[in-house]
C-alpha cells in the first residue's frame, strides 16, 4: 500500500507517545455521573472547551428527509442521477461520477486516494457527497466555491475522467434519449455543459444524511445513546478539544487547518490551501471535513492515511507538533508549514480514547442504498 511504511512509522511514534504519557492500567470512570449532565435540553448542556477565537455553534439535530422519494422523481433530479452514474461522461466511457462516489460506500470510494483514468491515482482521498448542498467551498483546498464549478475538476482531470468539458455536450447529443430528457427538463434539446453541470449539481444536492443516534438523543430520546457514548461526547466537547473545529449541525467549521500532515519537502508533499492562495500562512491547510456518517467513509484524512477510528483519535491525542520549524528555520524558509495552534496534546487515557471513538460511531445513521438508474444507451 502507498502509505504502509509511513503508517508504520507513525504508529510506532504514536505508541511511544501513548506509553510515555500513560501508565499501562485500566481506568475506572463513572460514565453515568457525566451522562446525567446531558440528559436534558441541549441549551442546558455543559459548555464546550474551545479557544477564545473560535466561534463555535452547538450541535443541532438533522431531520428525516421526508420528501426524499418525491424529490428523486423530479425530472431534473432524475436527469442528474442518470448523468452521475453514466460512464459516458468520461473520455474512455468507462468511468462515471459514481466510480469514486459510490452510494454503498458513503458516497466515497473506500480507497486511500482516488483511482481514475488509465488506472492513475490521485493525491487525495475522495470526499463523501453527504450534505454536499451545505458546503461553503469544495475540494480539500477549497478551490471551488460552487458545486457547479467543482464539477469541472473531476470531469476534466487527466487522472480522473479525462473529459474535455467543451466536448462532453457533443458526445451526449449523439444519444437520442438524452436529447429527449434535456428537452423535458430545460425546454430545449440543445445540450450544453452548463446544463449538464446544473443537472448533476441538482441531483447531488439531494444526498443528505439521515438521523443518527446522536440526533435522536439531541431531540430528547436519552436512551438512544449509552452512558459510555454520552461520556465520549462530553470528552469530544471538552478534554479532546474536537469542538474547536467540528461543531454545529454538520460538525465542521467549514474552514482550513494544518494538522501536521503536509509531508513538507518529502515524497508525499501536499501543501493544500497554499497551492491556491500562495499565502505562506496557508501551507498545509486542508478543509475541515464533516463528521456526519464518517463510519461509512473510511479511510480518512486528506490523503487517506488512517483507516481506524482509534488511530485517528490517537493521532490527535499526540498533538501533532512533530515537524514544526524552529524560528531560524521559519526565517530561512517562510513556507515551512506551522501546525495549527489548535492542535495540542490531549492526554486522553485509554478508556477516554475508547469512549470518544464510541461517540464518533453515533454520528452515522444513513443506512439506505440508492439503486442505480437505467443509463441511456442510444
Amino acid at each position: 500500500m502507498k502509505f504502509s511504511t509511513l503508517k508504520l512509522v507513525m504508529l510506532i511514534g504514536l505508541l511511544s507517545f501513548f506509553f510515555m504519557q500513560h501508565t499501562v492500567q485500566k481506568y475506572s470512570t463513572d460514565y453515568g455521573e457525566v451522562a446525567e449532565q446531558y440528559k436534558k435540553s441541549v441549551q442546558l448542556w455543559p459548555s464546550p472547551s474551545v479557544d477564545p477565537d473560535v466561534k463555535w455553534k452547538e450541535f443541532e439535530a438533522i431531520e428525516q428527509d421526508s420528501n426524499y422519494y418525491d424529490t428523486q422523481e423530479l425530472p431534473e433530479v432524475m436527469l442528474g442521477k442518470k448523468l452521475f452514474f453514466d460512464p459516458k461522461l468520461s473520455a474512455s466511457s468507462q468511468i462515471s461520477c459514481s466510480s469514486c462516489h459510490n452510494p454503498e460506500l458513503g458516497w466515497s470510494d473506500g480507497q486511500e486516494v482516488a483511482l481514475g483514468n488509465d488506472h492513475l491515482q490521485g493525491k487525495r482521498n475522495t470526499q463523501s457527497l453527504f450534505n454536499i448542498a451545505e458546503r461553503k467551498s469544495f475540494f480539500w483546498d477549497g478551490r471551488a466555491k460552487t458545486l457547479e464549478e467543482q464539477l469541472v475538476g473531476p470531469i476534466s482531470a487527466h487522472n480522473e475522467m479525462n473529459m474535455k468539458p467543451e466536448k462532453l455536450a457533443g458526445k451526449l447529443s449523439k444519444v437520442k434519449e438524452y436529447k429527449v430528457l434535456f428537452k423535458e427538463v430545460y425546454q430545449t434539446n440543445k445540450i450544453t455543459f452548463d446544463k449538464i453541470a446544473r443537472a448533476l449539481a441538482t441531483f447531488q444536492k439531494t444526498l443528505k444524511s439521515q438521523p443518527s443516534k446522536l440526533d435522536k438523543f439531541i431531540k430528547g430520546d436519552h436512551k438512544a445513546m449509552s452512558d459510555k457514548e454520552i461520556y465520549g461526547m462530553h470528552l469530544f466537547r471538552t478534554k479532546a478539544r474536537c469542538m474547536n473545529c467540528h461543531y454545529g449541525k454538520y460538525m465542521t467549521d467549514e474552514s482550513f487547518h494544518n494538522i501536521g500532515l503536509t509531508y513538507y519537502k518529502r515524497e508525499y508533499e501536499d501543501l493544500g490551501l497554499f497551492t491556491i492562495t500562495k499565502n505562506p500562512n496557508d501551507v498545509g491547510k486542508f478543509k475541515t471535513p464533516s463528521l456526519r456518517d464518517l463510519e461509512y467513509t473510511a479511510p480518512w484524512m486528506h490523503n487517506g492515511l488512517m483507516d481506524d477510528l482509534h488511530g485517528v483519535v490517537s493521532l490527535y491525542n499526540s498533538g501533532m507538533q512533530m515537524i514544526n520549524p524552529t524560528p531560524e528555520e521559519k526565517k530561512a524558509d517562510p513556507n515551512f508549514p506551522v501546525t495549527d495552534h489548535l492542535m495540542k496534546p490531549l492526554n486522553l487515557n485509554e478508556q477516554e480514547l475508547d469512549a470518544v471513538v464510541s461517540f464518533l460511531k453515533c454520528i452515522s445513521g444513513s443506512y439506505y442504498k440508492m439503486p442505480r438508474p437505467e443509463i441511456p444507451r442510444k
